[in-house]
């Protein structure tokens, strides 16, 4: 109970720990769910999701999609991660994930890197400790749909290398420093 005497929620983005093991293994939010046409978007100050937009074209998303608890990248978003597993899920489930790699993208002439990772508790890709482990042609589907899922709205979206592990752990302490330094209170010297 809050000191007004009114409950409150807790804020997916703020309340939810990044993990005792971050970067290398932390908890990860799914917003939208594997096959989903339903763009979610996390609504920073209510910590609800709101309904963004459906695609314009006939893809969808191919794997859970969603964001790192407590990191903030240059957009003033929390990363974004995409999550390989057996089976989607619900909107605003939370897992246990591993990183296993990093797509560069930009989009809208800004940078907006998405992590790619795996649950860490599916026995189908928990084993995978790197993207350059994965089918190539799983790397390609994950590519195009970036490529093109923002095409029929005529916003312009970059896709670059896509790096693996290493690279994807410096990302997310990068973005886990950002948050640090605009979120957590300051010590007094």
């Amino acid at each position: 109970m809050a000191k007004n005497g009114k409950s409150s929620a807790s804020h997916p983005w703020h309340d939810l720990d990044i993990g005792k093991d971050a970067p290398v293994m932390l908890n990860a939010v799914v917003e939208i769910p594997r096959g989903s046409k339903v763009k979610y978007e996390l609504d920073k100050q209510t910590g609800m999701l709101f309904i963004d937009r459906i695609l314009y074209s006939s893809v969808v998303y191919p794997h859970n999609y969603g964001f790192i608890p407590q990191t903030l990248c240059e957009d003033n978003d929390p990363l974004d991660i995409l999550i390989l597993m057996q089976e989607p899920v619900v909107p605003m489930s939370f897992m246990r994930v591993k990183p296993i790699g990093v797509m560069g993208m930009l989009d809208q002439g800004e940078q907006d890197d998405k992590i790619i990772a795996v649950h860490a508790d599916d026995p189908e890709f928990r084993n995978f400790t790197d993207v350059s482990e994965l089918p190539k042609h799983r790397l390609m589907e994950i590519r195009r749909f970036f490529e093109d899922y923002k095409r029929n709205e005529h916003k312009d979206v970059k896709v670059d290398e896509i790096l693996g592990h290493e690279k994807a752990l410096e990302i997310i302490k990068e973005a886990m420093d950002m948050y640090a330094a605009e979120y957590l209170p300051k010590r007094p010297r």
